[in-house]
């Protein structure tokens, strides 16, 4: 499963989905809004997405690493609009039969999503905000 949305993540949800009598392994990335960054007070996240492309990138790196590793279930879900210091802002969960292919698995989807999913983030501090990964 693959979505974006304005909702608060359900990580209950996602390791119900996650969860196969073949898993060995589930590992979870939960990327969250922290209250500083370089030394500066966050006071809130902004992300934006053109949404049908971000979720045509992010199956497309799902089936990549579908290629690389035995992953027996996905899930990813992205946050978009405004949210606060301690949600969630992006889930990758994975399963597979081994520990190290859910650990590779999961890395490599979280990093090349940074890397080419069309998301924007912006970062509101409590003295001004500037926009970061404006990418691609």
């Amino acid at each position: 499963m693959v979505s974006i949305t304005s909702d608060p993540i359900d990580v209950s949800s996602a390791l119900t989905l996650l969860q196969s009598d073949q898993a060995g392994a589930i590992d979870f990335f939960l990327g969250m809004v922290r209250d500083n960054t370089q030394q500066r007070s966050v006071d809130h996240l902004e992300y934006e997405a053109y949404d049908r492309m971000a979720i045509s990138e992010m199956r497309k790196i799902v089936e990549q690493a579908r290629e690389q590793w035995t992953i027996l279930e996905c899930v990813v879900v992205h946050r978009k609009g405004t949210l606060r210091v301690g949600e969630i802002a992006v889930l990758i969960g994975v399963s597979t039969p081994h520990r190290a292919d859910s650990f590779d698995a999961c890395r490599y989807i979280i990093d090349t999503i940074k890397q080419t999913v069309p998301i924007w983030k912006k970062e509101v501090f409590t003295d001004g905000e500037t926009w970061v990964n404006a990418h691609p």
